[in-house]
Order: structure tokens, then C-alpha cells, then sequence
């Protein structure tokens, strides 16, 4: 897996898959922060988006829904899965 942030903040994410192909997503500076959110906090959902609620003013609640909504598009598109 290869991630990149471009300097609009853009996060460009490459996951080799079979047959030399390669998935890519683009995600938003929004994406980018959860992203990162995400990963400094060892996938923790509900720790990423508590930090990201109060970085943004937003309730917890809010936060926690559009990052379990973002979860969901990376884990359908095969860049993220869960762990036991």
C-alpha cells in the first residue's frame, strides 16, 4: 500500500491488487483528516472521531457517523478491513 498527501491536502491511496493491478482512491482534505485521525489513533473509530469532533466544534456524535460512513467506502473499496 502506497498513501501520498498532495499539497491541497489530497490523500492518494494505491493497493496493489492480482494481476498488477492497482486500486487508487483520492479522498478529500476531510478524508485525508481521517485518515490520519485513524491512524494515529491504531483504528480506533470512536477515539479518531472524538478527536476529530473536537478539532472540527462538532458533537462526537456527528463525527463518529461520517467516519464510520467514510470506514465503509474505504472497507468497499478494499483499503481498510476490520481486525479481530
Amino acid at each position: 500500500m502506497s498513501v501520498t498527501v498532495d499539497a491541497d491536502g489530497r490523500l492518494d491511496v494505491c493497493v496493489a491488487q492480482d494481476f498488477g493491478r492497482y486500486r487508487h482512491l483520492r479522498c478529500s482534505p476531510v478524508g485525508t483528516a481521517m485518515w490520519i485521525a485513524l491512524r494515529q489513533h491504531g483504528g480506533d473509530v470512536d477515539a479518531a472521531a472524538d478527536m476529530l469532533a473536537a478539532l472540527w466544534g462538532t458533537e462526537p456524535e456527528n463525527a463518529r457517523a461520517d467516519l464510520g460512513i467514510w470506514v465503509d467506502e474505504m472497507r468497499d473499496a478494499g483499503l481498510v478491513r476490520d481486525e479481530a
